[in-house]
């Protein structure tokens, strides 16, 4: 059989594409996903069902069978891998991440738009950002309140102490109190917006498939593994695929990757489309060079700043993560660039130390990393380099960072609650220099890779996909993933994926 569209990925913007497309029951949409399905609630493991929590953090644990467990090279001072979770399951990132429900910045889109990505303004992207969300809290022109995915706010009154005292110290310092952290005109402290309901978490596949799966053009296909891009010519024709144990090629009248910023380059690189050097050197025929191709691999640069409470501090593991603060680095001309974010550290990695936490980080990052293939072979993972902190305004505003948390942490707020800072000591605070040095061994990721296969003008030589989202060199052939960013939004990269996926759904549909 052949389908009109074959979805491949059926992590948050996969789900979208597959829902949105089999809206018009003369399409034939076929969803392929590696990972599991579960399609009955009753079924779903309790580890991609709870939200925050040590549940939550089994899913993305290396090794998890819904992670794909990628690893990649965060700076040279640190010996060992830096852990890469990427969701493998139906919902895909979504059925595992922090459940952070928080858009780009409008500057982002503006920025966009004013390289050359007509279309993609804060105003043209608005409507999607509306038409998906469905907001428990804030209802004006702004939001969404009959979208498919949830999203609530924890309230001051069920923020715990360590909240509450890192609101009293950022409003201290001079820090505005804006509680929307979506409204356009957000700066300062606010509420953290989450998609998750009752302590179940919303994912892609609950907020988009659970609806539709009884619709009869709608194919799920789990627990299939796409090897390549099927190409005649430069016609995307089908895609060839691995399940129990078979190799074979299922056609389609489009092709749309949504394989995530890691596997959807790697997917473009398998099937010849790629930088040429790289491809001939591991004997893959070049199809379409796109030089582009796993380059521009953005993502936020995070440390963690941790601390120890006193015996007897409350605590509610439901809003351990209810605030963030964002604000423009000293001398930036990119506004709302940092972020600190307060929270339990056991709710974010897994680890026996039972400190508290404040996450710093940077979120319009000047440096910027690669991916490659290390192998012809589909079951290789690629290489990631993410090259932190080279850029020195990188390694200076995230300096910046840690020293605005630590003043809060030594003020008045925190003194009832802190019974010791434990990293970083009083020596790698001691001088620049010594703060630096933390910070290459610190540094890890905040999960938001994007941009490997970056969107651009006809003369930026670089993109990999026009406006509308095709692959260039190619037919019949688009991704609609966090690898299209052109650079990576000041904010988590959930939201911004699934506006991308509500947009090229409508390209598809307009495009006949």
């Amino acid at each position: 059989m052949k389908y009109d569209h074959i979805i491949v990925g059926g992590g948050t913007a996969g789900c979208i594409v597959a829902a949105r497309l089999s809206e018009d029951p003369a399409r034939s949409v076929l969803l392929l996903e590696a990972g599991p399905d579960f399609p009955d609630f009753t079924q779903l493991p309790d580890m991609l069902k709870l939200g925050w929590g040590t549940v939550n953090l089994e899913a993305r644990a290396a090794g998890s069978p819904y992670n794909w467990s990628f690893t990649g090279q965060a700076t040279p001072e640190q010996a060992a891998p830096m852990p890469v979770p990427r969701g493998k399951a139906l919902g895909g990132s979504s059925a595992i991440n922090g459940q952070t429900f928080i858009r780009g910045a409008p500057e982002d889109f503006d920025a966009w738009a004013a390289e050359g990505n007509g279309g993609w303004s804060y105003l043209d992207c608005l409507p999607y950002f509306r038409k998906l969300e469905n907001d428990a809290d804030f209802h004006d022109d702004f939001h969404g309140t009959d979208g498919p995915v949830p999203v609530r706010h924890h309230q001051r009154e069920t923020w715990p102490a360590l909240q509450e005292a890192f609101f009293q110290a950022a409003t201290a310092a001079g820090y505005p109190y804006h509680p929307d952290v979506n409204h356009p005109e957000a700066t300062g402290i606010s509420q953290r917006a989450e998609n998750n309901i009752d302590g179940v978490r919303m994912s892609m596949a609950l907020t988009y498939i659970a609806p539709v799966r009884h619709r009869l053009n709608l194919t799920i296909r789990p627990n299939v593994q796409v090897n390549r891009i099927v190409l005649e010519g430069r016609r995307a024709g089908g895609v060839e695929v691995a399940s129990g144990g078979d190799t074979f090629v299922v056609e389609g009248g489009e092709i749309v990757l949504c394989a995530g910023a890691v596997a959807s380059p790697q997917l473009l690189m398998l099937s010849g489309l790629g930088p040429a050097r790289q491809l001939r050197e591991l004997g893959i025929p070049v199809a379409a060079e796109l030089p582009g191709v796993g380059q521009n691999m953005r993502d936020h640069p995070n440390t963690t700043v941790r601390f120890r409470v006193k015996d007897g501090v409350p605590e509610d593991p439901n809003a351990m993560r209810a605030l963030r603060l964002r604000y423009t680095a000293t001398g930036s001309a990119t506004p709302h660039d940092m972020i600190l974010s307060p929270a339990s550290l056991n709710t974010v990695v897994r680890d026996d130390n039972p400190a508290h936490t404040v996450n710093c980080g940077l979120y319009l990052a000047a440096g910027q990393g690669e991916l490659w293939l290390t192998s012809a072979d589909p079951n290789a993972p690629p290489a990631m380099n993410y090259r932190y902190l080279e850029n020195p305004w990188d390694l200076e505003r995230l300096r910046e960072a840690v020293r605005l948390c630590m003043s809060f942490l030594e003020g008045d707020a925190y003194a009832p609650y802190i019974e010791e800072i434990i990293a970083p000591t009083p020596a790698d605070l001691e001088t620049d220099a010594a703060l630096d040095a933390w910070l290459r061994r610190n540094v890890s990721t905040s999960y938001h890779i994007s941009g490997t296969c970056k969107m651009g003008p006809d003369n930026d030589p670089m993109a990999v996909v026009d406006t509308r989202l095709r692959v260039r060199g190619v037919t019949n052939l688009r991704i609609a993933d966090a690898s299209i960013m052109p650079d990576v939004v000041r904010a988590n990269t959930n939201v911004t994926t699934m506006m991308i996926a509500e947009r090229v759904a409508d390209f598809i549909k307009a495009d006949g």
